[in-house]
């Protein structure tokens, strides 16, 4: 394919998963109809993040995804992908999500770092992105695929924005020196009843070692982290559908507790 007809592809497949995220309606693999590298899942994402900045919207960090090793096998891939946090992404914890706004959502507890410092690869370690975080949040990410039924590979989820939607973080900043954040244990409830719980060593063995890889990560891109960004590094757990009316909460030791709430229709059952 010639670059400028690979360049004609990547255009009209970002603004196809633009107006599915707009219309809340699910479109077909990406990749069941063309072949596409991460090259151009990254090209389509960032087509995507720039026209939601140029509308107004304001870049507040990023997500890392595919930090389990469960979730790597079931995409058959051996490392994580990222994507980007916006400020319309964030929702205030006791405010409700209204479902029709959203696709076939599900949800993952997560911790949420804030950077004390800008932090950028070649290079970085655990032990320096330990050293440029401000502090670490309890948070529950609301992920969503704009791929009909989440039948997704590598490739759709990173053009996808990494299947990112909404996320909440507690109100509690935690210093990273006071946890071992590899044993911060959590129990994730749904209305009021506990379904699953995790650990942070779920997160490449260490959350912190996620900030590490995507500091590094960034550097082909052009970019790095900021102070003041907001890193997720991925689920302690399985992902979870929601349903309407639903509550959730997750419970962290140390780091406190973080709950999200769902409206009653307009969404999947």
């Amino acid at each position: 394919m010639l670059d400028s007809d690979r360049s004609q592809v990547l255009y009209y497949l970002a603004r196809e998963l633009w107006e599915a995220e707009r219309a809340a309606r699910p479109i077909e693999p990406l990749t069941d109809r063309h072949d596409l590298g991460v090259a151009d899942a990254y090209a389509i994402q960032s087509r995507n993040i720039e026209r939601r900045v140029a509308a107004g919207r304001v870049v507040r960090g990023r997500k890392v995804g595919l930090t389990s090793r469960a979730m790597q096998d079931f995409l058959g891939v051996s490392e994580p992908d990222f994507g980007v946090l916006l400020d319309d992404m964030f929702v205030d914890e006791g405010d409700e999500v209204p479902l029709a706004t959203l696709v076939q959502p599900r949800v993952e507890a997560e911790m949420a770092f804030v950077m004390a410092r800008d932090l950028a690869g070649p290079g970085v370690t655990t032990t320096d992105a330990l050293a440029a975080i401000a502090g670490v949040l309890p948070a529950i990410e609301i992920v969503d695929s704009r791929v009909a039924d989440w039948r997704i590979r590598l490739v759709d989820t990173i053009a996808d924005n990494a299947s990112s939607a909404r996320l909440v973080v507690g109100g509690r900043l935690t210093p990273v020196t006071d946890v071992d954040l590899r044993l911060v244990g959590m129990l994730f409830h749904r209305n009021g009843v506990p379904i699953d719980s995790g650990a942070g060593a779920a997160a490449l063995g260490n959350p912190a070692r996620c900030v590490a890889w995507l500091a590094n990560t960034l550097v082909a891109f052009g970019a790095g982290l900021h102070r003041d960004d907001i890193v997720l590094s991925g689920a302690l757990h399985r992902m979870v559908p929601v349903r309407p009316g639903d509550v959730f909460q997750a419970d962290f030791a140390h780091l406190g507790i973080v709950t999200v709430r769902f409206g009653d229709g307009g969404g999947p059952a």
